[in-house]
């Protein structure tokens, strides 16, 4: 179970106070050209970190912010709220491990090889840190509570199931094809959870050859029926 560059919209007022000295006579400080997908993702690794020392969502904002370096106003700024800053983290963990996966893939034609591949990205080492393992549980909890976070995990499941089956019609009937891609899916998810409960970090090689036999385990069944 289980990333160009933006810049700062300012508007023509902002521009035209940034160059109006004050009382103070000191120049109103400019925002800085570029600094939002900086802050953003200092943010969202903030997040996975408070996320795994806390063990849960229960995070304010405030604590993200100052393990960013930044103020929960500046924070609010660029996230507008706490849901949305959780979001943001979520879609990055999702999008780190379909990265894993095209890398594995790509420019693998054999469909038993990509299969394991998948299996291989799934239990690599960056998917299979502590503070990404207890961002996934919390990311399962919450989608309990909250459809957008439903919705995101509902994409990365069947992302998962639709190139789990897609290479397994290939080796089987379409029914058996959808009931492997199913185990195979659990048992990946399951190992995440697992591990999210655990103290120790599960053997990586361990691990892949584990759900691996499962996969081995119909392909002999397969080649005994004939």
């Amino acid at each position: 179970m289980r990333v160009g560059i933006l810049l700062i919209d300012c508007s023509i007022k902002t521009y035209m106070m940034g160059n109006v000295k004050p009382r103070s006579g000191k120049t109103a400080q400019m925002p800085k050209i570029g600094m939002q997908p900086l802050r953003r993702q200092a943010m969202i690794r903030a997040t996975i970190s408070e996320i795994a020392a806390a063990g849960s969502l229960d995070v304010t904002v405030s604590q993200i912010a100052k393990r960013a370096g930044m103020s929960p106003a500046l924070a609010m700024h660029y996230f507008g709220t706490k849901d949305k800053i959780f979001f943001a983290t979520m879609r990055h963990v999702l999008e780190l491990y379909r990265q894993a996966v095209k890398n594995r893939l790509d420019g693998v034609s054999d469909p038993y090889e990509r299969i394991v591949g998948i299996i291989d990205a799934s239990f690599e080492a960056s998917q299979l840190e502590r503070e990404v393992v207890a961002a996934w549980l919390a990311f399962y909890v919450r989608a309990l509570q909250s459809g957008e976070a439903r919705r995101l995990l509902n994409v990365y499941a069947g992302r998962l199931q639709s190139n789990l089956r897609f290479n397994l019609r290939q080796l089987f009937d379409e029914a058996t094809a959808r009931k492997i891609a199913q185990g195979l899916a659990s048992l990946i998810d399951g190992f995440y959870i697992r591990h999210a409960l655990q103290d120790l970090v599960p053997d990586q090689d361990e691990t892949r050859a584990l759900v691996q036999d499962y996969l081995e385990l119909w392909l002999e069944r397969k080649n005994r029926l004939g």
